[in-house]
């Protein structure tokens, strides 16, 4: 069971622990000291403690901030197109650099809030973020969006495991809460940020810089909270160690993996070509030059995938892997008619569809693999599923602006679409002779996945609670 410490000693200075460990502790410690200084301070710096409740909902909002903060660029990269002039393959660049900056961070800090304990990793994500904000609000170039991307992901990366975690810490003992309201927040964010850019790009001014301002105001409240946090994790001096990245996949459940490994890549892959490319489609295929038609392009898919993700958590295995890809081939299949045929309405009706199928097509693949895998070796599994998944989410969306050197957006998409397809297909026909392992499975409660364009659950707390 985890230990909840409240006392000065819980920031990891005063223990010997690692260099890490200290170096994390000390952005913590420097508001903390704040609060502390005066009288009493010992009395004072207990009653600043959030009750457990307060701290879970405040990182719910905190894992929805994270992902619209995320998605909320993705309205103004057609915006920052026309004002710096470059192509199509630097837009999808700075979308990717956010990503392979959020896959590197995870693979090294993913458990370090295990470690050195939640609110220092916490805190630290909180102000980078923050930082990337503020150098979005304050882009002058191109550079500066490569940059401020990259900076998000760093956050997105540090942040990931520690939410993950401490919302399965905070929960009501008993409770699946954490594990609902980690895709719910993830989702809503992701989903709500690309809209809200585009209604304040639309109708507000500063368009390019108001929204961040506006973000840049909320990560201070964020800050200001995490320092209030009940902590939940004791560090164990093990810092350093946890930062070697390790990828790979145990024998038992190799051939499995890459069974499911097509599905992977398609559902993911299909959320980056949305995010990366989405706005641009928009405004080339169906003469919608609005960011807001940006913005509701992104709605359609995340949308669904959050609609989705509350509405099938009680799903078999079996179902989600049978209904979950079935919805995805059809609303891609819609989708791509409605590029074809310049109709915005089918193309956005087939994005939703194909949004139903993604959150229960990848949260099935998770537990059908979990559940094949010994329990010691279930983090492992996880790790390198989000590894295949990160990248299936970004460097497609690099391929598709290289092939809009030779070939314009409409063939690039309608391409990529039909690649998704046939990647679906492949892994429906081929993980038919799989299907008999899942009688063996018990069928366990849904894993902490969130919908593809998120952030990763812990891996360390899907293998307990999985």
């Amino acid at each position: 069971m985890s230990t909840t410490l409240t006392g000065p000693a819980d920031t990891g200075l005063a223990r010997g622990d690692s260099p890490v460990s200290v170096a994390a502790s000390s952005l913590e410690a420097m508001v903390d000291n704040m609060i502390r200084s005066g009288p009493g301070r010992a009395a004072r710096a207990a009653s600043y403690r959030l009750p457990r409740m307060a701290a879970f909902w405040l990182l719910v909002a905190a894992l929805a901030l994270m992902l619209f903060a995320s998605s909320a660029p993705s309205p103004l990269y057609p915006v920052y197109q026309q004002q710096w002039h470059y192509s199509s393959l630097v837009s999808t660049g700075v979308y990717a650099i956010n990503v392979l900056a959020l896959l590197a961070t995870l693979l090294v800090a993913g458990s370090l809030s295990d470690h050195i304990g939640r609110r220092p990793v916490l805190f630290a994500a909180a102000v980078t973020a923050l930082a990337g904000t503020l150098i979005f609000a304050e882009a002058q170039s191109v550079a500066w969006l490569f940059v401020a991307r990259g900076v998000q992901g760093i956050a997105a990366g540090l942040s990931t495991g520690a939410i993950s975690a401490a919302l399965i810490d905070l929960q009501p003992p008993g409770s699946r809460l954490g594990v609902l309201m980690s895709s719910v927040a993830a989702g809503a964010g992701s989903a709500s940020g690309a809209m809200a850019c585009g209604l304040l790009v639309t109708f507000a001014p500063a368009p390019t810089h108001l929204v961040f301002w506006l973000l840049a105001a909320a990560y201070l409240v964020l800050i200001v909270g995490v320092t209030m946090m009940p902590e939940t994790a004791a560090p164990d001096g093990r810092a350093l160690d946890s930062l070697i990245p390790k990828v790979s996949v145990p024998q038992s459940v190799r051939s499995v993996f890459r069974t499911l490994l097509p599905s992977i890549i398609a559902t993911w892959a299909l959320g980056g070509l949305y995010l990366s490319l989405g706005g641009a489609l928009m405004r080339a295929q169906f003469h919608l030059t609005s960011p807001l038609a940006g913005g509701l392009v992104i709605v359609a898919l995340q949308g669904a995938s959050l609609t989705a993700a509350v509405a099938t958590r009680n799903w078999t295995i079996d179902r989600a892997l049978g209904r979950g890809p079935a919805f995805l081939v059809t609303g891609v299949v819609i989708a791509l008619a409605g590029v074809a045929s310049h109709n915005v309405w089918l193309f956005l009706v087939g994005s939703s569809i194909a949004g139903l199928g993604t959150g229960p097509t990848f949260t099935g693949i998770l537990r059908m693999l979990t559940g094949l895998t010994e329990a010691d070796r279930r983090a492992e599994v996880i790790t390198a599923t989000y590894v295949a998944a990160y990248l299936a989410f970004s460097l497609p969306a690099v391929l598709a602006g290289l092939c809009l050197s030779r070939f314009d957006l409409s063939a690039t998409a309608f391409g990529y679409g039909v690649i998704v397809l046939a990647l679906e297909l492949v892994a429906v026909l081929s993980s038919a002779r799989h299907r008999g392992a899942l009688n063996t499975l018990t069928d366990a409660p849904p894993c902490p996945a969130p919908c593809p364009g998120t952030v990763a659950a812990n891996p360390r707390v899907v293998a307990a609670h999985a």
